[in-house]
């Protein structure tokens, strides 16, 4: 059993490596390639070309299953905990009307979409004849939520991350999930009751608005003496390591116990752990190489082993799979433009960096003479308002010092 998890690490590392730097060549986030890596190492790749050997390394055991899993939940839950540190609370503040904004129409869209075609879902793809409401109430749900996993790690791919489109993807997608597993827990209840469970609802809403002001206005405070006391007194190595890895478990278990997902409460934890001055750019340097190399490419080989392409030898699917993704991308995208314009985001804003950066070249390293610091013309035009003096400032002094330089030579 334990022979057969390492060889799956192996397989899910090397594949999803390897994969994840073709797509990165091609212009892609790296998570793009993983998730192929999945799909090749499941049923519909490996397990065609070799069955034998795929079910041997990937059994349907659900204690090795289990073992997979285990990894891969501490891996997102530091994935979280790592992108709530990078987040600026200050200027998720200055854009939370546009993430709510965005957030709501990008979920309500999709979710019209979704239940519109539930409606008129061919009967021999319904679970039970009588099930039609709740087939489209999931398929509208399935449709509406973005997954703040897979936002957070696209977002520092593709290094957006200090950008304030990438606080106002971060943020929206943070409130998504929540709303996400609300919503959720309304559908669970008809499904299985045939009525709103209104118990659950209001502990999951009353107890997610409680956690998130007791996190905001006496999490920071809490949160720095945790880690300082540790860091002044005890001799351990790594000590107030683990005691943001404590507070990052008892913030997920806090969530858990809510009825919503862990990772939100990792990601409070890392906002939190983020405004605290002590060690965050060591835990960073700690623990960034290993849930890159390793937590991140097992996560999302996971997600894409369980995928059986397969199923489309049916060729009624073919045409609703395509219809789904059309609705799903069409509803998303539109929803999202249309929050965003109604939030406050300016069209140019939203679409200037798209037209400004070159290919071939990284990101971080592509200069903007208006900025004055090696930034890009995308964080000129998504820096915080404030900035814009000193950018000018910057950039005026640039050209002074090169007149004063000719004049000298010249002289």
């Amino acid at each position: 059993m334990v022979a057969i998890f390492i060889a799956q690490l192996m397989a899910l590392i090397l594949v999803g490596c390897l994969l994840g730097e073709l797509a990165q060549r091609l212009g892609q986030p790296a998570v793009i390639g993983q998730l192929l890596g999945g799909i090749v190492l499941g049923p519909s790749v490996f397990g065609a070309l070799w069955p034998e050997a795929q079910h041997w390394l990937f059994p349907n055991a659900a204690t090795q299953r289990g073992m997979l899993d285990a990894v891969t939940q501490l891996g997102v839950l530091m994935l979280l905990l790592m992108t709530g540190m990078d987040t600026n609370l200050a200027v998720v503040h200055r854009v939370r009307r546009a993430a709510v904004s965005v957030s709501l129409f990008g979920i309500g869209l999709p979710f019209i979409g979704g239940v519109a075609l539930g409606v008129y879902l061919p009967a021999a793809l319904l679970p039970a004849p009588g099930a039609r409401l709740l087939t489209a109430l999931f398929l509208g749900t399935a449709l509406s939520i973005s997954s703040v996993k897979i936002v957070a790690t696209v977002i520092r791919q593709l290094k957006f991350k200090h950008r304030r489109v990438g606080q106002v993807l971060l943020a929206s997608a943070v409130f998504d999930d929540t709303l996400g597993w609300i919503v959720l827990a309304v559908v669970i209840g008809l499904a299985r009751h045939g009525v709103i469970d209104f118990s659950v609802l209001g502990r999951t809403l009353i107890g997610a608005m409680l956690f998130l002001t007791l996190s905001f206005a006496l999490g920071r405070r809490a949160v720095t003496f945790l880690i300082r006391w540790p860091n002044d007194h005890l001799r351990s190595d790594m000590a107030a390591v683990t005691t943001i890895l404590l507070i990052m478990s008892s913030f997920a278990l806090a969530t858990n116990a809510l009825g919503l997902h862990t990772a939100l409460g990792a990601f409070i934890a890392g906002m939190l752990v983020g405004q605290s001055p002590i060690l965050t750019g060591h835990i960073d340097a700690q623990l960034r190489g290993l849930i890159t190399a390793l937590f991140m490419p097992v996560f999302f080989g996971l997600a894409g082993l369980s995928a059986d392409l397969g199923v489309f030898r049916q060729s009624l699917l073919y045409s609703w799979v395509a219809g789904i993704i059309l609705v799903a991308s069409i509803g998303k995208f539109a929803g999202a433009m249309l929050g965003g314009r109604l939030g406050g985001c300016r069209c140019a804003s939203r679409l200037q960096w798209l037209r400004y950066e070159r290919p071939g070249l990284d990101r971080s390293d592509r200069r903007h003479p208006g900025t004055g610091d090696g930034g890009t013309h995308a964080d000129a035009l998504h820096a915080d308002p404030d900035d814009s003096n000193r950018n000018h400032v910057g950039h005026a002094a640039h050209i002074a010092d090169r007149a004063q330089t000719r004049a000298a030579v010249g002289g």
